[in-house]
């Protein structure tokens, strides 16, 4: 399987925070959702990709080319969307379009048209008129005009309203289509990344908590929910993000089978309920065993 981004050991050290050893990879032709609270480090990973803060250890290549020694060509490769849009507010979105545009010699002027069209862009209104979704969109439009290979996104869809989310989503999953085109797509949003992914990484403190394909996490982690008077001794362990209250306890595991035998050896007659797993429920019971 072709690798477009592979992540190795990456390592960027700041005063309060770090990236320890990252690594991840994402097949050519697939949508990565990275996912993790604010402040988890995804932004972090981003800009290094993107060669725009230096790291101290590790590697990143894209296309099979080191990210540092090709920097410029590799950006001409990679279409770009941050959660926060930079145009010139006073001037037209067809203007901005245009200018920026001129930045990749392989843009195509035809095809920008039409992404305009496509996503209901008014050319000739400023920028300062635009709402926020309406800006995303035209970053978006702008990021595929020079028809990428890599899309990396940085929280596109943070604060804009469930319509307009949905909207981007599914303009996202036409875009993979085109199987020359993979997609990284950052967010804390997990119900976005669980639509439309088909490889998962989660990112927390600054390390890889997960990284697989998204059926095969959803696939495997379980919740269960035991009932108190079996008590959580000697079981909790078994289990991540376990949370306590007055009628039992619960958490997940990548294990099931494994923790309903060591609660049947210990409790014949247990009562509990499994459940599957949203990357919702993922997400939160790591961050609370992280945080423990």
């Amino acid at each position: 399987m072709d690798v477009v981004l592979n992540v190795d050991g990456l390592v960027k050290k700041y005063e309060k925070f770090s990236l320890k050893e990252v690594s991840f990879r994402i097949p050519k032709g697939y949508i990565m959702g990275f996912i993790g609270r604010n402040g988890a480090g995804k932004t972090t990973v981003i800009k290094c990709i993107m060669d725009l803060i230096p790291f101290e250890a590790g590697s990143i290549q894209v296309f099979g080319l080191d990210s540092r020694q090709h920097s410029r060509g590799i950006r001409s490769r990679i279409g770009y969307v941050s959660e926060e849009q930079y145009f010139y507010e006073n001037m037209t979105a067809g203007w901005n379009l245009d200018f920026f545009g001129g930045f990749y010699p392989n843009r195509d002027r035809d095809l920008a048209a039409s992404l305009m069209k496509k996503f209901d862009i008014d050319p000739s209104k400023k920028v300062s008129e635009l709402s926020k979704g309406m800006k995303v969109k035209l970053a978006l439009a702008l990021a595929l005009a020079h028809r990428p290979e890599l899309l990396i996104l940085d929280e596109p869809t943070s604060g804009l309203d469930p319509v307009i989310r949905n909207e981007l989503l599914e303009l996202l999953m036409e875009v993979v289509q085109d199987e020359n085109c993979s997609i990284f797509f950052s967010s804390h949003i997990t119900s976005d990344i669980e639509k439309i992914a088909d490889y998962v990484t989660f990112i927390e403190g600054g390390r890889i908590v997960i990284s697989d394909e998204k059926d095969a996490i959803l696939d495997r982690w379980r919740l269960f929910r035991v009932e108190s008077r079996y008590g959580s001794a000697g079981l909790a362990g078994r289990l991540t993000g376990v949370k306590t209250g007055e009628f039992g306890f619960s958490g997940i595991t990548d294990d099931p089978e494994g923790f309903v035998r060591e609660l049947k050896s210990k409790y014949p007659d247990a009562r509990y309920t499994m459940e599957k797993v949203s990357l919702d429920d993922l997400l939160v019971r790591i961050v609370k065993e992280e945080e423990a």
